[in-house]
């Protein structure tokens, strides 16, 4: 299928994950944080759109999953991750890839099987999902949560599009 490169965004650190998603198997191509200096936000955001620039280049991948923007501790902290969150699609959508967007709860549903899992659980998951040797950094599990739950998306609606049946029941 893809090439996916999952995005955990975020102020301070930005989580990335790279997949190869290939007729239902997912492989692991590399994930890691990229971590952003302290300072002005301005500075920060070009260092993520930068690295995001580069992480393209580097592996070529074909599409961006990205967690939507939440509500977090306060209205300042969701605009900054939302800006964060903007400099690496931006990179991305630069380099003409397709985007895709995915609530925490969606994610976390794909990967662990509960939208309400916790961290921990998510690496453990992404571990075993990938069949890495040890749990990745939490950013970048979250990142390659992102990158799973859109290879899931999308290999659950392309089965779906390729039904040549559909069963129905009459409800009484």
């Amino acid at each position: 299928m893809a090439v996916i490169l999952g995005i955990d965004p975020g102020s301070r650190k930005t989580g990335f994950g790279i997949i190869n998603y290939v007729s239902g198997r997912s492989e692991y191509l590399t994930s890691g944080v990229i971590r952003l200096p302290g300072g002005d936000l301005p500075e920060r955001l070009r260092v993520i759109y930068e690295s995001v620039t580069e992480l393209v280049l580097l592996h070529c991948p074909e599409q961006l999953a990205v967690e939507q923007v939440f509500m977090a501790k306060s209205a300042g902290s969701a605009l900054k991750l939302g800006q964060a969150r903007g400099a690496a699609i931006v990179a991305c959508v630069a380099q003409k890839m397709a985007v895709a967007e995915y609530s925490a709860r969606q994610i976390k549903q794909a990967v662990v099987g509960t939208g309400a899992a916790d961290k921990s659980q998510v690496q453990h998951m992404v571990k075993m999902l990938l069949k890495l040797p040890a749990e990745p950094q939490e950013d970048a599990a979250d990142a390659l949560a992102a990158a799973l739950c859109h290879a899931h998306t999308q290999h659950s609606m392309i089965n779906i599009a390729g039904a040549t049946s559909v069963r129905r029941r009459r409800m009484r």
